[in-house]
């Protein structure tokens, strides 16, 4: 009777541990989902921002246009044209910037779900020399928007170290102004995944002009 308890008691507790188990599994799920969802948003309403101001500034700068026009003080298509460019950008700044603010609302929790995963794509995808450089035993620096918990310094670690077919060494530390992801370093490479880098691209686009 005692080593029947013994096992029912036993069964209880990995049947518990399942249960936690897929509950913080559950967790990270939602976390990742939040995060997606928190990202696409930010971009929505980063283009949206950037169209809206864009149409208030091209108004501006083709009434003003209309009363240099009028005066006949310059030459309006080449003015028309740089007030366009100038507001423009400004347009694509204020949009990014409303975009950055949204992302930094993020939790801690959502901050690296999801990131180590695409980081170690893009280190898989680096050239050879890169990844050959990576791969030299010199410790990695990584930079987190957040301080990484044990499990996810191990997971990072066990995934870069999958994608460069040998064992790492990581450094971490922290840098807020990533907003949300990871970036590596190390030997002369960097490679990015985090919101500062896709907010980065973002704005260079925006400000792109065709000559």
């Amino acid at each position: 009777a005692e080593r029947q308890a013994s096992a029912a008691r036993l069964l209880s507790d990995a049947q518990a541990a399942r249960d936690a188990a897929q509950r913080d599994r559950g967790a990270a799920s939602e976390d990742a989902l939040r995060l997606a969802a928190a990202r696409e948003q930010a971009l929505r309403e980063a283009g949206s921002a950037a169209e809206a101001e864009k149409a208030r500034l091209l108004a501006q700068a083709q009434l003003e246009a209309a009363q240099l026009r009028e005066q006949g003080q310059v030459d309006v298509a080449s003015a028309r044209a740089a007030d366009t460019r100038v507001m423009e950008d400004r347009a694509a700044h204020l949009a990014v910037d409303i975009a950055a603010r949204l992302l930094a609302r993020l939790p801690d929790s959502a901050r690296v779900d999801g990131f180590v995963g695409g980081l170690a794509a893009a280190v898989a995808a680096l050239p050879a020399g890169s990844r050959a450089a990576l791969a030299s035993g010199a410790p990695l620096r990584v930079s987190a928007a957040c301080a990484l918990r044990p499990a996810e310094l191990d997971q990072l670690r066990a995934a870069i170290g999958e994608s460069l077919g040998r064992a790492v060494t990581i450094e971490a530390t922290v840098d807020p102004s990533l907003l949300a992801g990871l970036e590596l370093k190390g030997d002369g490479v960097v490679v990015r995944n985090n919101l500062r880098a896709d907010l980065a691209h973002v704005l260079e686009v925006l400000t792109h002009h065709d000559a």
